[in-house]
């Protein structure tokens, strides 16, 4: 196989190896290192080294973008649940979790239940819970709201772990105000948008929205019933 031709599918009933440590991260890998053809990569990319050497590029890459936008604006293009949401479009990208519509939806879910909790026990003028000093009432908003965070992914269909972080970091405080979480949503959208354009020049079927439909189960025949 040549270095300028794309990855090689695995052979039809084949799942391709998750390499050293699961995941996809490898296939993500060696899909860019086919891509811009560079052949030490092609030949290496699944040793754990160079997978953690990826990895680490990658995130500084990932976070530091938006880093770098917070500084400019001022604004809170950063926030701690975005760093596992950035691990699960690149460790995991073809996972439903991981998936635009679930990425967005969790962490819309999460900055809605988390200001709702605010609202419900009048902490919306209150400065962050951590700062301020913990009271009964942060502890309640902060319980509700991953209720309501967790309970409503289910209900709608797009579970989402990072979106627990969210919401508590809306529901103590640390970012309230409207234009906070608004700027918020648009970080996620713009590392989903970062997750597509990498993916894809790997050659990873990463959905654009909803996640990909499961295949049958290893007990399922091809009719839908019960082997």
């Amino acid at each position: 196989m040549s270095a300028g031709r794309g990855p090689e599918a695995p052979p039809p009933g084949v799942k391709p190896s998750p390499g050293p440590i699961g995941g996809e991260l490898v296939h993500v890998l060696r899909g860019l290192a086919h891509r811009f053809q560079i052949p030490v990569l092609v030949e290496h990319h699944s040793r754990l080294g160079i997978l953690g050497l990826f990895a680490f590029v990658n995130g500084v890459v990932s976070i530091g973008l938006m880093a770098a936008a917070a500084l400019a604006t001022g604004a809170p293009f950063i926030f701690p649940s975005l760093g596992p949401t950035a691990f699960l479009l690149f460790y995991t990208p073809t996972q439903p979790a991981a998936s635009p519509r679930n990425t967005i939806g969790g962490h819309l879910i999460g900055v809605g239940a988390g200001y709702l909790s605010l609202v419900v026990f009048g902490l919306t003028t209150r400065g962050p819970a951590l700062a301020e000093g913990v009271a009964w009432t942060n502890v309640a908003a902060a319980a509700l709201s991953l209720g309501l965070t967790s309970g409503a992914m289910v209900w709608c269909k797009v579970p989402h772990p990072p979106a627990g972080a969210t919401t508590l970091i809306v529901a103590l405080g640390i970012l309230r105000a409207p234009w906070q979480l608004a700027v918020l949503m648009l970080a996620v959208c713009l590392l989903v948008l970062q997750g597509i354009v990498i993916n894809r020049l790997a050659g990873i079927d990463y959905p654009l929205w909803a996640p990909r439909a499961a295949g049958p189960g290893p007990g399922a025949t091809p009719s839908g019933g019960t082997a």
